[in-house]
């Protein structure tokens, strides 16, 4: 493997503990049966991509899922099932960031949207005090931002080439194996993060 100088890690499942279930279950109590089939971390219905990508607006997603599933609960409930799934911050894997924005250029890329993107910049500011994740990369890039989402190859080549990378010299990790193989597919070293394990342990044993 030729030298890395650049890490690119996904938010969800690596960086930002997270919980699908947890907003499965959410959904399923308020009357929705269906939604574990309408809704997958790889492959989801069309308005929750168009949400991701930035094509909608936040109010027009909320409403058409409550006029979509002939929902009778306020739209705050349906913003708290939608959140359910965001949970912690573990400090520890913030201070490993830092160390290695310090050694590598580093760079985020979530697939995400404006309502979780509210909802964990406050759990930053809460635990954390700080108020969003661009201390600890070099860039930040998120789905709604850039009008493209993960596993889409067009999404990795345009961080490679806003910030001059070389595929070869760039590890990519994310928790989702379809994400994985949209970024081996520009070149990018991916790697897959289990369930259960730490970024850090991961890139161990292959950065020296």
């Amino acid at each position: 493997m030729p030298t890395i100088k650049n890490l690119i890690f996904d938010l969800g499942g690596v960086v930002i503990n997270l919980d699908i279930p947890r907003t499965i279950r959410a959904f399923e109590a308020l009357g929705i049966a269906e939604f574990a089939q309408v809704f997958s971390q790889l492959a989801q219905t069309p308005l929750f991509d168009q949400f991701d990508k930035g094509l909608i607006s936040e109010d027009d997603f909320f409403a058409t899922l409550k006029s979509d599933f002939h929902l009778p609960q306020p739209i705050a409930e349906l913003e708290r099932a939608w959140n359910a799934m965001l949970l912690d911050f573990p400090g520890h894997r913030l201070a490993q960031l830092t160390v290695y924005k310090q050694h590598y250029r580093t760079f985020l890329l979530s697939n995400t949207n404006t309502t979780h993107i509210r909802t964990f910049e406050k759990t930053l500011a809460d635990h954390h005090a700080v108020a969003n994740l661009q201390p600890f990369f070099h860039k930040v890039y998120y789905s709604c931002d850039v009008k493209l989402r993960k596993p889409d190859p067009d999404i990795f080549q345009l961080v490679l080439e806003e910030n001059g990378l070389k595929p070869e010299e760039t590890i990519f990790i994310d928790d989702t194996l379809g994400h994985v193989q949209g970024a081996q597919a520009v070149g990018l070293h991916a790697l897959h993060l289990p369930k259960g394990q730490e970024f850090k342990d991961l890139l161990d044993k292959v950065l020296v």
